[in-house]
C-alpha cells in the first residue's frame, strides 16, 4: 500500500487529458456497481449495500481528493440519468455527501502520509466519519424525504425498520440499528477491498 501514484504533498497535480481519462473511467466502474445492491438482514429493503465507493477511494488515492469528490459526483449523476430519482435529487445529494464524507477524509489522510499505516488511518477516519454524516442526513434529510415522496407518514418508514430489525422502534432506534451499520459496514468492506486490491492496480493508473 505504500505505492504512489500522486505528486508530492507540496505541490499540485497538473490535470491532464490521461487525468481526465482516467476520473471518467473510474466514475463509469463506480455506476455500474452502484447498479449491484445486496440486502442486509438488519435493516429495511430500501437500505442495500453497493461497492461503487471502491474505484472511487482507489481515484482518491491515486490523484488526490478533489479528483476523488469529482468522480463520485460525476457517479451520482450518470446514475441519476439512467435511473431517475424518487426524492427530487434529495436521495442523491445525500449519497454524494455521504460518499465524499468516505472517500475524501481518507484521500486527504493518504495524501500526507503515502504509507500504509497513511492508508489505514485514512480510510478508518473515513469510514467513523461517514457513519457519523450517514446517521445525521438520515435522520434529518434523507428519511424524511423518502417519507415525502411516497406520502408516508414517518411511522409507517419506522414499521418498515421494526419488521426485520425488533430493536427499531423509534427514528433514534432506526438510526441506530439499521443507518449506522450499515455506513460502518459498507466503510469497512470498502476499505477492505481497496487494501487488497490498490497496490496491484495503482501502477496503471500511474499519472507520471
Amino acid at each position: 500500500m505504500n505505492t504512489h501514484v500522486t505528486t508530492p504533498a507540496n505541490e499540485k497535480p497538473e490535470i491532464t487529458v490521461k487525468m481526465i481519462a482516467q476520473i471518467g473511467m473510474l466514475a463509469a466502474v463506480a455506476t455500474v456497481l452502484m447498479l449491484f445492491e445486496i440486502p442486509l438482514p438488519f435493516a429495511p429493503s430500501f437500505y442495500e449495500i453497493d461497492f461503487s465507493e471502491v474505484p472511487v477511494l482507489i481515484g482518491c488515492f491515486a490523484m488526490g481528493p478533489i479528483a476523488g469528490a469529482v468522480i463520485e459526483l460525476i457517479k451520482i449523476l450518470l446514475n441519476f440519468a439512467l435511473n431517475g430519482t424518487v426524492t427530487a435529487g434529495v436521495g442523491e445529494i445525500a449519497n454524494f455527501l455521504i460518499g465524499c464524507a468516505l472517500v475524501v477524509p481518507a484521500g486527504a489522510i493518504y495524501r500526507k502520509k503515502h504509507t500504509r499505516a497513511g492508508a489505514i488511518a485514512g480510510m478508518s477516519a473515513g469510514t467513523v466519519f461517514m457513519t457519523i454524516l450517514g446517521c445525521f442526513l438520515n435522520a434529518y434529510l434523507l428519511l424524511p424525504a423518502y417519507a415525502k415522496a411516497f406520502e408516508l407518514p414517518m411511522d409507517a418508514l419506522i414499521g418498515m425498520g421494526s419488521a426485520v430489525n425488533g430493536h427499531i422502534h423509534s427514528l433514534f432506534t432506526f438510526v441506530l440499528f439499521a443507518v449506522a451499520p450499515f455506513n460502518l459496514l459498507k466503510g469497512i468492506l470498502v476499505s477492505l477491498i481497496v487494501f487488497l486490491i490498490y497496490k496491484k492496480i495503482s501502477p496503471i493508473l500511474r499519472m507520471r
